[in-house]
């Protein structure tokens, strides 16, 4: 197996690295509230969780025990 003989030094490592850019995240918009958010992830909105418009979990409304 392959070994180097040297240490590669950080300099040469991150000179290697940098063509690893961070994207900005793409940003969605509600069809039913009309709010942004990222793509594929669930939102909340005036206390309800939203995922591809239908609403998953509904804080607004108070349980009596």
């Amino acid at each position: 197996m392959a070994h180097p003989k040297r240490k590669q030094s950080s300099t040469r490592r991150d000179k290697r690295r940098t063509h690893y850019k961070a994207t900005a995240p793409q940003i969605a918009t509600d069809p039913t509230t009309g709010e942004q958010h990222v793509y594929h992830r669930a939102h909340w909105h005036e206390g309800k969780l939203y995922y591809r418009g239908q609403v998953l979990i509904d804080n607004t409304v108070e349980e009596v025990a």
